[in-house]
C-alpha cells in the first residue's frame, strides 16, 4: 500500500445524479474537487471525466497518481433493479427450498393479509442439489458424491447460467465440500462466475447465508466487468496506482477482493460520506453527530457517538436482508429529485425520483415532474447556475411544474405549494432521524446535525429546528463529502466464524478460533500490501440471551465474566432491560484494518469579514426577503454573520434560515447556531 507522504490520491464517488471527485496531495495538503453529471448507461465514463477535471484543476498529470479510490452503486443498482446475471444456486440435497421458504416474518409496514412474498433472485427451477452432508460441528456425515456435482454441472450448462452460488449445509463449520464443488464446477463450466458462501458470509442461518451467496453471484459478472473497464481506462490514462473500492463496512479493499465478493459494496456510497463527516467533525472537536446525506434520490442517516461509527448485521438492500457488517444507517426515498404529486387531494413527496435523466425540470433536460429541487428553485433558495456556472437552472420551468403539478390542484400559490413540498420532505426525513436517535435511546439535542450531499445544506436548519437540535455543521465540501470520505477510509475486512454450538462463553475455544481468524486477516492484509505497522485488529463476539433470535456485537475480552457484563450493559442500553437467562456466544469476528495516513488538515487564513457577492429575493413563510448571497471560497477563520443568507460553492448551496448564526471554523467547516442558543 503506497504510504508516501507526498502521494497524490484521487477519490471518485458515483451517485445517481452527479459524480463527485476529490484530488488530494498529501505533501502540500492541497485538495481539488470536481463534480460532473453521472452517466447511468456507463458509470466509468463519468469516472474518467471527473478524474480528468480534477487533474486539470490541479495542473498535474495522471502518472502522478499513487492511489485511486472509488465508491460505486453498480452492485446496489443491479440488486434493486433486478438486472444482474442469470444465476443459479447449488445446495445440499434436501435443502433446495430454503431460499423460497425464507423467514416467517413480513416487512414491518406491510399488510399482514395483502403482503406477497417477493420473487427470489434465483427461482426454484435454477436451484440444484448435490449429495453431501456436514454436521453443525463440522464433522462429515456423508461424503461428497462428486458424480452428483458433475450431474449438477450438466444441468447448469443446460440452464445457460452466467453465475453460480454454492451454499452447502453447515459449510461455515467445514468448507471442504464447498471448495471441492467450486473446483469441479469451475472446470466443468468455463467462463461461468463461481462463488461460495464461505467466501461471502461464513456464518449460521441458512436463509440469510444462501441469499447473500446468491446476491453475490448475481452481481459478480457485472461488477467484475465494470472494475476491469475502470482498470483499462486508468491504464490508458497512464495511471499505475492501485484501485481501491469502498465497502459497506466503511473501509476500502482492492479490486481482487471486490471481484470475489462484490456484494460487500452493496451500500458503500453512503458509508464513505459517514467516514468523511466523522473526520470533519473530529477537526472541530465534535464527537457526537447525526449525519444526513441528501442526494438526488435518497437520504441516508447515521448516528455517530463519541466518534464511533457503529456497524450492523441487520442491513438490507431493497427487499433482501443482507447480514454482512455494514455501517448502521437508515435510508429513505427523500432527495432533490423526489417527485411531488397530488393524489386524492393530498400532497405526497417521494419516494419516486426523477433521477439523473431527465431530472428536475429546473435542470432543463425535459423533466416534467415537480421535484424538491424545483421547489427550492421556485422559492429562490438556489442561485441561477450550479457547478461553477457550468449548469444553468431554468427558473421558469421549475415554477411551471410546481404550478401545474401542485399549486393548481390544491388551489395554492406557487410559493405556498413549494413550501408545502419542502415541509413534507423535511418531516419524512425527521421520522428517519428519530429512528437512529430517539428510538435507540439518544436525545438528538445532545448531537450536532451534519447535513451533506448536494441537497443536504439546503435542509440543515429546517431539520435541526424540527428536532430541537441547536447546532448544525456544514462540511467544507458537503456536496462531495463521500469522495472526501474515501480519502479518509482505511482498508478493512471482517473475518468471522460461527461456533459449532451456541453456548456459554468458552475462552479457550474462542482464543483458538481467534488465532485462526488472525492468520486469515494477516494473509489478507499482506495481499492488500498493508505493512505491519499499519495493521490494526479488533476482536468482537456476537452474543445473545438463550432463546433470542439475534445477537449483539460486543468487544471481546478474554474473561467470561467481563464479556457477559459487556453484553448485558449493551442490551440494557439498547432495549432498556436485561433478562435472567443464560448468555450465549454465537459467532466470533476479527475486524482487520490497514490504517491509512490521515489527510493533513490545512487551516484557513484569518477572515476579513464577509461581503455579499450579490443579493436575491427569497420567499420565506412571512413573504419575500432580499437575501445576501455569499461565496464560501471567500470565508476566513472567524467570519460570522446572521441569516437569512445563501452560501454558494462548487458542490452545494447552503440555506441559512433567518436568525441562525454562521461562523467559519479554522479547518473550513461552517458552524450554524440556532437563534437564542
Amino acid at each position: 500500500m503506497p504510504s508516501s507522504e507526498s502521494g497524490l490520491a484521487v477519490a471518485v464517488d458515483i451517485g445517481g445524479t452527479f459524480t463527485d471527485i476529490a484530488l488530494h496531495d498529501r505533501g502540500s495538503g492541497d485538495v481539488w474537487r470536481a463534480k460532473t453529471p453521472s452517466v447511468p448507461s456507463d458509470p466509468s465514463q463519468a469516472f474518467l471525466t471527473g478524474v480528468r477535471l480534477a487533474l486539470e484543476k490541479a495542473g498535474r498529470p495522471a502518472v502522478d497518481l499513487q492511489r485511486v479510490l472509488h465508491g460505486t452503486t453498480v452492485a446496489t443498482n443491479m440488486i434493486l433493479e433486478n438486472k444482474g446475471a442469470r444465476a443459479a444456486l447449488v445446495t445440499t440435497a434436501g435443502f433446495r427450498h430454503v431460499l423460497g421458504i425464507g423467514r416467517q416474518d413480513i416487512p414491518r409496514r406491510a399488510n399482514l393479509y395483502a403482503w406477497v412474498k417477493p420473487e427470489r433472485p434465483v427461482p426454484a427451477s435454477r436451484i440444484v442439489e448435490v449429495v453431501e452432508r456436514v454436521g453443525a460441528g463440522g464433522a462429515v456425515l456423508q461424503a461428497l458424491d462428486e458424480a452428483s456435482v458433475r450431474d449438477a454441472a450438466e444441468a447448469l450448462r443446460g440452464m445457460k447460467v452466467q453465475a453460480v452460488g454454492i451454499c452447502l449445509l453447515h459449510a461455515f463449520a467445514n468448507p471442504a465440500h464447498e471448495q471441492r464443488v467450486a473446483e469441479i464446477l469451475a472446470k466443468e463450466l468455463p467462463g461461468v462466475a463461481i462463488t461460495t458462501s464461505t467466501e461471502v458470509m461464513p456464518v449460521v442461518r441458512e436463509f440469510e447465508r444462501s441469499l447473500a451467496t446468491v446476491l453475490n453471484a448475481v452481481v459478480m459478472p457485472g461488477v467484475s466487468t465494470y472494475v476491469s473497464r475502470l482498470e483499462t481506462r486508468l491504464t490508458d490514462e497512464k495511471v499505475d496506482a492501485p484501485l481501491l473500492l469502498m465497502q459497506s463496512n466503511g473501509g476500502v479493499a482492492g479490486a481482487p477482493t471486490i471481484r470475489r465478493a462484490p456484494v460487500l459494496t452493496a451500500v458503500a456510497g453512503p458509508a464513505a460520506g459517514v467516514v468523511g463527516a466523522r473526520e470533519v467533525a473530529a477537526a472541530c472537536g465534535i464527537g457526537n453527530l447525526i449525519t444526513v446525506d441528501i442526494g438526488g434520490t435518497s437520504a441516508d442517516i447515521c448516528l455517530i457517538k463519541d466518534g464511533h461509527i457503529g456497524l450492523t448485521q441487520s442491513g438490507q438492500v431493497g427487499e433482501w436482508p443482507l447480514p454482512l457488517p455494514m455501517v448502521d444507517m437508515v435510508t429513505i426515498g427523500a432527495g432533490g429529485g423526489s417527485i411531488a404529486r397530488v393524489k386524492d387531494g393530498a400532497l405526497m413527496v417521494g419516494p419516486q425520483s426523477a433521477g439523473a435523466d431527465p431530472g428536475p425540470a429546473a435542470y432543463g433536460r425535459g423533466g416534467r415532474e415537480a421535484t424538491v429541487t424545483d421547489a427550492h428553485v421556485a422559492l429562490g433558495h438556489l442561485p441561477d447556475s450550479l457547478l461553477d456556472g457550468r449548469m444553468k437552472l431554468d427558473v421558469e420551468a421549475a415554477r411551471a411544474v410546481i404550478r401545474e403539478r401542485v399549486a393548481e390542484p390544491l388551489n395554492l400559490s406557487v410559493e405556498a405549494a413549494a413550501r408545502g413540498v419542502l415541509a413534507i420532505i423535511d418531516n419524512n426525513m425527521v421520522g428517519a432521524l428519530r429512528v437512529v436517535s430517539v428510538e435507540r435511546g439518544h436525545d438528538p439535542r445532545d448531537f450536532t446535525l451534519v447535513p451533506f450531499g448536494g441537497a443536504g445544506p439546503l435542509h440543515g436548519c429546517s431539520l435541526a429546528s424540527l428536532l430541537g437540535v441547536r447546532r448544525v455543521m456544514i462540511p467544507p465540501a458537503p456536496g462531495v463529502l463521500c469522495a472526501d470520505g474515501l480519502l479518509a477510509a482505511d482498508i478493512k475486512a471482517e473475518f468471522t466464524r460461527t461456533l459449532p454450538r451456541a453456548g456459554a462463553v468458552d475462552v479457550g475455544a474462542a482464543e483458538a478460533i481467534f488465532a485462526d481468524l488472525q492468520r486469515q486477516a494477516d494473509e489478507w492484509l499482506t495481499q492488500e500490501r498493508v505493512h505491519e505497522p499499519q495493521r490494526a485488529f479488533k476482536r468482537v463476539a456476537l452474543m445473545r440471551y438463550h432463546g433470542q433470535g439475534g445477537e449483539l456485537a460486543v468487544p471481546w475480552t478474554p474473561k467470561r465474566e467481563d464479556a457477559e457484563a459487556a453484553f448485558e450493559t449493551m442490551h440494557e442500553q439498547l432495549y432498556g432491560f436485561t433478562l435472567n437467562a443464560a448468555i450465549e456466544c454465537v459467532t466470533l469476528r476479527i475486524e482487520a484494518a490497514g490504517k491509512m495516513p490521515a489527510p493533513p488538515r490545512v487551516g484557513l487564513g484569518k477572515g476579513a469579514g464577509v461581503k455579499a457577492a450579490s443579493r436575491r429575493p427569497v420567499h420565506f413563510e412571512g413573504g419575500p426577503v432580499d437575501v445576501p448571497i455569499y461565496d464560501r471560497a471567500a470565508f476566513g477563520v472567524g467570519d460570522s454573520f446572521v441569516g437569512p443568507a445563501i452560501i454558494t460553492q462548487l458542490d452545494a448551496t447552503t440555506l441559512v434560515r433567518p436568525g441562525w448564526t454562521a461562523t467559519t471554523h479554522e479547518f473550513g467547516a461552517l458552524l450554524l447556531t440556532a437563534p437564542d442558543a
